[in-house]
């Protein structure tokens, strides 16, 4: 019986170990190597006939570089094994497998039917798969290649509250020269006109695509440089046409806020190539075309085709273009012209929101720079002499913190109105023009300039802008109350706005002295205009403070810090902020419009090292209409000293009303 049974066993294994492979399971293993895109194993497989008409390196590196220029992912080929199959008996199996995979365009999928044939290699049957470019896609056949047409999306345009164009669409000459035609008597002159250098114009028609008669391209300039365009084309071999370009409508008023776009660089290109960017994107470069580059650029639309000899082309995948979205500011262009106009060639910033609903109306930086020209390209001259000038002209200055002097006393005094360090009507007596808290200070005095010899309450403490007062009644408040009431009001914190802005700071209080200075906006207080002006919104808000905005889908009026300070206290603190203005002693009576009631803030910042030196001056003034507040505008003007102090910013910001309002 044990011998019937091991003769049975010795039966059964020698048949399993007889039978031959399955064209199914052949098809199988070949479909796993495959959706691990395993080429070179793939060939492996392939039948003697298919290998006739592909090499093993023909065959790996054609389908590596197919899926590669099409970025395919996702890959999965299935193929499901039919339950009954006689074909294992036969010499040939068909069987049909479905594809499908992603592209740079989208979808692809695809059913197909494998042939497979039956062959003895080294005495061994097995199956071999009978491979053509069908398997690759079913409509390509042997000479067919792969198309790949990129539709560039339209950049989407910046425009103000107004739909008025900051960045738009627009077109520039292409400037450039036919090959072969440029002598020596024109390198020269055309070099100068178009701020290349000869060597950098013999480069370009020295590439290896160039051929006699060409056109080759130099520079792009702006259609409104007429003088320039009809000096370029009086040279004989010059040339010019039409191309797409960003225009930048409102140039230096407005570049700054809204940048410009250029060429990407192979480091901006090694940090963005995973969302999207090629080596042939124009990108922003500063500004909101960099902050919302993402929005504006679009996405490129991708046709991908099987490209025949004899017969048009067959689309095999397409993903259609998106433009890019338009970005819609809550910015008045004639407030950011009116702004900048004033600013004029002083280094300085400027700035304007609506108080009530937040929306920022401007935002200026000066001295500033064409971004049309940036677009185009700086030579490297025009680039040095802009890195070089000491008013900074790239500096963003409405981004940046300053010192900012008396500006900061309303602020005060909310704080200290809340803490119950003082009291509107109580007069503080003060003599002279300088005051110190006790001999510790040694040296160090706090001076003001309007040196009475009555007592000072709130109002004239504002009206005649007394440094002492407000010291004093930081000092008062204390130092932990008055970090706390600033903090309330934004310090220390980043600001929710969507240009990044650096934010304001308090510094060190530990020191009376410090104390002191901050009361009045000196010591180690900084602030960013935008922040500023939202601090000024309590003040017409019932003591809420205002966020401020920029793009118009934005919600209007939201509050930021409530009750930042009692609507009483508000009240109190606009109406010696009309007085400021309105009153004839007032700092800033120069303001003063009839009929229209301006409150506001004068300010100077000594920019310092100690007392007793003679250091620069900062000149502010921030104001707002009391009775219709839907413009608030402030403006810091660097280097005041000796030429007027803030009296600059207050006689520029009322033209700005006078304009605007």
């Amino acid at each position: 019986m044990r011998k019937l049974v091991a003769a049975m066993l010795l039966v059964l294994l020698v048949a399993g170990c007889s039978k031959e492979p399955t064209p199914q399971d052949r098809l199988t293993k070949y479909i796993a190597l495959w959706n691990e895109q395993k080429f070179e194993q793939m060939y492996d497989y392939l039948s003697t006939d298919a290998k006739e008409k592909i090499t093993k390196e023909e065959f790996t590196n054609r389908y590596h570089k197919i899926y590669k220029d099409l970025q395919i992912t996702d890959l999965k080929i299935d193929f499901k094994k039919p339950k009954e199959d006689k074909q294992a008996e036969k010499e040939q199996a068909h069987y049909s497998f479905d594809a499908k995979m992603n592209s740079i365009a989208g979808p692809i999928q695809f059913s197909y039917e494998a042939k497979l044939q039956k062959e003895e290699r080294a005495d061994k049957k097995n199956w071999y798969v009978d491979w053509n470019t069908g398997f690759i896609f079913p409509k390509m056949q042997k000479g067919d290649t792969i198309g790949i047409e990129t539709i560039a999306p339209k950049r989407g345009e910046i425009i103000d509250r107004n739909e008025i164009g900051l960045a738009v669409n627009g077109q520039v000459y292409e400037v450039g020269v036919v090959a072969g035609k440029v002598t020596d008597q024109v390198l020269e002159p055309l070099a100068s006109l178009l701020k290349m250098s000869p060597e950098q114009i013999m480069k370009a028609l020295g590439a290896s695509w160039v051929k006699p008669e060409l056109f080759v391209p130099l520079k792009r300039v702006s259609m409104q440089d007429e003088e320039r365009i009809a000096q370029l084309i009086a040279l004989e071999p010059v040339q010019t046409r039409k191309v797409e370009a960003r225009i930048y409508p409102y140039e230096k008023a407005a570049a700054h806020l809204i940048g410009y776009v250029g060429p990407i660089t192979a480091d901006e290109l090694a940090k963005l190539k995973d969302k999207g960017y090629t080596s042939g994107d124009m990108i922003g470069k500063r500004g909101l075309e960099q902050v919302y580059d993402e929005q504006l650029k679009g996405k490129p639309g991708v046709k991908i085709t099987i490209k025949k000899k004899s017969s048009e082309a067959e689309l095999l995948a397409e993903k259609p273009v998106e433009d890019g979205k338009t970005v819609k500011l809550t910015i008045d262009a004639d407030v950011q012209a009116a702004i900048y106009d004033e600013l004029g060639k002083e280094a300085g910033t400027g700035a304007a929101i609506n108080p009530v609903t937040g929306e920022t109306l401007a935002l200026v930086s000066t001295p500033s720079f064409d971004p049309n020209q940036a677009m185009l390209g700086f030579s490297a001259a025009e680039w040095k002499a802009l890195q070089d000038n000491k008013k900074q002209p790239l500096s963003t200055r409405f981004r940046m913190t300053y010192a900012p002097g008396s500006v900061m006393k309303p602020i005060t005094a909310a704080v200290a109105l809340s803490s119950g360090a003082i009291t509107p009507d109580v007069a503080v007596p003060i003599l002279g023009n300088k005051w110190q808290k006790d001999k510790s200070w040694g040296g160090y005095f706090v001076t003001r300039v309007h040196a009475g010899s009555e007592p000072v309450n709130l109002e004239k403490a504002f009206v005649f802008s007394d440094n002492i007062y407000f010291a004093q009644a930081a000092l008062r408040t204390g130092k932990d109350a008055f970090r706390d009431g600033l903090k309330k009001f934004g310090f220390e914190e980043e600001l929710a706005f969507p240009f990044p802005l650096e934010k304001s700071l308090i510094g060190t209080l530990d020191r009376e002295i410090a104390l002191a200075d901050s009361g009045y906006g000196q010591g180690q207080i900084q602030m960013s205009i935008v922040h500023l002006l939202s601090t000024y919104t309590p003040f017409v808000n019932n003591g809420n403070m205002v966020k401020p905005i920029l793009l118009a889908e934005e919600q209007q009026g939201q509050v930021l810090k409530e009750a930042v300070v009692s609507a009483e206290h508000a009240g109190v603190i606009a109406a010696d902020l009309r007085k400021v203005v309105g009153d004839a002693s007032g700092t800033a009576h120069a303001a003063d419009i009839k009929g229209y009631p301006l409150a506001g803030k004068t300010g100077t910042a000594e920019i310092k090292q100690k007392q007793g030196e003679t250091g620069t001056e900062n000149g502010w003034f921030i104001g707002y209409n009391t009775e219709s507040p839907r413009l608030m505008v402030a403006m810091m003007v660097e280097n005041v000293q000796g030429r007027g102090g803030s009296q600059i910013p207050v006689k520029k910001v009322k033209k700005v009303f006078e304009l605007v309002r």
